[in-house]
């Protein structure tokens, strides 16, 4: 049986009205809350030659993005599944500036597959970068700004995972893997399959393999930390990483931090620090984030680099229309004070919709809980009655 010309492919959904105008509620709020930390707004394209796309992320974003031919250059051009590379283009090639730079974005993207069974494959993919600081404080900063999106969306993080690939390939190193190998070890931590994980460390050499195997084992508060020290080797690079998540852990105690030493989320794009915010009433991330200092490599700067991103659909959802209030109904009358007092509330920021003679519905379904009503001489506002 065909579909019906209105139907949508699976995964794909129109927003209406009601939604539309929370979505749109949250994002210039929180696109004003970046602006005030100093994020300056940028709009790439959404469409771009395809190896630009993938430049720096490789085949996790490869595999994830709707592919075609330029009639016109005739090469292979792609619709974006993640807006950072092309931020991190415009930091790299565009602006090129040399000190801290601070950029945001807001807009759709797409992807060939949605991330989980409830999500779209077409978000409205919000996010802020720092370049230029190679120090913790620039992911502090990051880790902050997050916290505060997501309580000015009403839906605050019960839970900030964080991790560090530093710990996985300073042991990964210790161990003499090669590429290949890596992989497949790397697969086999992201899946937490601890047995494989014993039959894959056999033949390792002390200290690696008791390195590789505590892993999975060090999740929970920043007393996970102090036990790492003295269950990981001590090598460079795994000193290195813990006192990075430690010093995280004490400039952010007021935040909901829990550390997974296990997690690779991320593995072949980040370069250090990686975090997951999830909310009470999402089973999913909310947001992801994290340094990726390599990824400008292939636009000519490898920029230190730091960030999050989310996607402001779900995120409208979950905080429930948080600080928004419905139209004023003002009722069909010439007057000059009646046409002062819309004028007034609208210059407040209030939504003002006049009335039409002949109108059978409810003006609740417009978006009205309100009206201008004239009492005692004087036009003023009051509740909508049903």
């Amino acid at each position: 049986m065909a579909l019906p010309r209105w139907a949508l492919p699976e995964y794909f959904a129109d927003v209406l009205p009601v939604e539309a105008q929370g979505i749109e509620h949250l994002r210039r709020v929180l696109l004003d809350e970046f602006r005030l930390n100093g994020y300056q707004l940028v709009i790439p394209p959404t469409v771009e030659y395809l190896d630009s796309l993938v430049s720096g992320t490789g085949r996790d974003m490869d595999d994830s993005m709707f592919k075609f031919v330029d009639q016109i250059s005739g090469r292979t051009m792609a619709l974006r599944a993640d807006t950072t590379p092309q931020v991190t283009r415009i930091d790299a090639h565009l602006l090129n500036r040399q000190g801290v730079t601070r950029l945001c974005y807001c807009g759709p993207v797409v992807n060939v597959l949605p991330r989980s069974m409830t999500a779209s494959r077409e978000p409205l993919q919000i996010g802020a970068e720092l370049y230029g600081h190679d120090g913790i404080e620039a992911d502090v900063e990051v880790l902050r700004l997050l916290a505060r999106t997501l309580a000015l969306s009403g839906a605050r993080a019960s839970r900030i995972d964080v991790g560090h690939v530093g710990l996985f390939r300073a042991l990964a190193e210790l161990a003499g893997l090669d590429r290949e190998a890596e992989e497949v070890l790397f697969g086999i931590l992201q899946a937490k399959d601890v047995p494989a994980l014993r039959d894959f460390t056999a033949a390792m050499a002390e200290p690696a393999r008791s390195g590789l195997l505590a892993l999975p084992g060090l999740y929970g508060d920043a007393n996970v930390l102090l036990r790492a020290r003295d269950v990981l080797p001590g090598v460079a690079g795994v000193h290195a990483a813990l006192d990075e998540l430690l010093h995280l852990a004490r400039q952010l105690g007021d935040l909901p931090l829990s550390f997974d030493l296990a997690d690779l989320r991320g593995y072949h794009y980040h370069t250090g620090l990686m975090f997951a915010a999830y909310c009470g009433a999402s089973p999913t991330a909310v947001a992801l984030g994290g340094r990726y200092n390599e990824v400008g490599r292939a636009f000519g700067r490898a920029r230190p680099a730091t960030g999050f991103s989310l996607d402001l659909r779900e995120l409208a959802a979950l905080g429930a229309g948080v600080g928004m209030l419905g139209a004023i109904l003002a009722p069909l009358d010439n007057s000059a004070e009646l046409a002062a007092c819309v004028s007034a509330l609208r210059a407040g920021g209030e939504v003002v919709m006049q009335e039409l003679p002949g109108h059978t519905g409810s003006w609740r379904e417009a978006g009205c809980d309100r009206r201008i009503v004239l009492k005692d001489g004087a036009w003023c506002v009051a509740a909508l009655e049903d």
